[in-house]
């Protein structure tokens, strides 16, 4: 797993161990990130809630993306 796109593009992400987290896939990241870009133009000065964060994915991927926090 890594981060797909922004300044962070292609650093690796480690997911913790066994069947209690399934880290969100790179193409269903992508195609969330693709629609919110679209709709608001880009990810600039926004906040980002990763609720179900296990991973962190969801998170690392939108601060990589100009994100403010997450």
């Amino acid at each position: 797993m890594r981060i797909i796109a922004g300044a962070w593009r292609g650093r690796p992400l480690v997911a913790p161990k066994g069947d209690a987290t399934r880290p969100t896939a790179d193409r269903t990241r992508e195609a969330l990130f693709s629609m919110l870009v679209s709709r608001l133009g880009g990810l600039d000065d926004l906040s980002v809630g990763d609720f179900f964060a296990g991973s962190g994915a969801l998170g690392f991927e939108s601060l990589s993306r100009g994100a403010a926090r997450s």
